[in-house]
């Protein structure tokens, strides 16, 4: 066996290792990653953008007290109109001997009539209303116009409960049949009914009077009803 071929003892024993190697070359690469990392650190903290805080400060809004209005008292609910009492026939007699005689021309002859009003009367006659004499009476020229009127102006509050009535109305008639004034007569009762019969008058036409041969300006009374209509079942 060749001696040359195995290494002596003395030989193995004095060798250098590789961890021997890198534990020699620690110092070295240990200072030159300080180097390494101090020059990194310092062109990092030259170079890098300089960084700004954003604003993110907010304001409130102040709170402001509102004034509430006052409350409103609401009123009671109207009373309901009471329903027209039920007409009672009277228990008292009546003589039969006592009558009424009729008015005709054969009694009033129209030749002791008395003449017409001057025209310084009928001037007077629109103060108010009074007896007008005439011998043609004036007509009612417009009855489907006066229907229509008397059902649109029926209160809907009278109509709806069925409560109804009659207004005597005074008419001032021009020569012409056209209505000067109007003025009640007689009430129905209710006021509402007045009001409206006041606003039907303004529709009526009438033929112009006439006493004897000549045109005159008269009063006279017409009657306005308001009637709820019954259907039949």
């Amino acid at each position: 066996m060749n001696a040359k071929a195995l290494p002596s003892t003395a030989q193995i024993d004095s060798s250098e290792t590789r961890n021997d190697r890198f534990k020699r070359s620690f110092e070295s690469w240990l200072w030159g990653s300080m180097i390494v990392a101090t020059v990194l650190h310092f062109m990092l903290f030259q170079f890098w953008p300089t960084l700004t805080v954003k604003e993110t400060s907010f304001t409130v809004e102040e709170l402001k007290i509102i004034e509430l209005p006052p409350e409103i008292e609401i009123p009671p609910p109207p009373e309901a109109i009471s329903r027209p009492a039920t007409p009672v026939i009277a228990t008292a007699k009546i003589d039969d001997d006592i009558t009424i005689a009729p008015t005709t021309f054969k009694d009033n002859p129209v030749e002791v009539l008395p003449p017409p009003p001057t025209n310084d009367v009928e001037a007077d006659l629109s103060a108010a209303p009074v007896f007008t004499p005439m011998t043609v009476r004036p007509e009612i020229r417009n009855r489907a116009e006066i229907q229509q009127a008397l059902m649109t102006q029926y209160p809907a509050m009278l109509r709806n409960a069925g409560i109804g009535g009659t207004v005597e109305l005074w008419f001032f008639i021009s020569k012409e049949g056209r209505v000067l004034d109007r003025r009640v007569f007689r009430s129905s009762g209710y006021v509402q009914l007045d009001e409206a019969a006041l606003k039907v008058a303004d529709v009526f036409r009438f033929t112009p009077a006439l006493n004897r041969e000549k045109i005159v300006q008269v009063w006279i009374r017409v009657p306005i009803e308001f009637q709820v209509l019954q259907h039949a079942p």
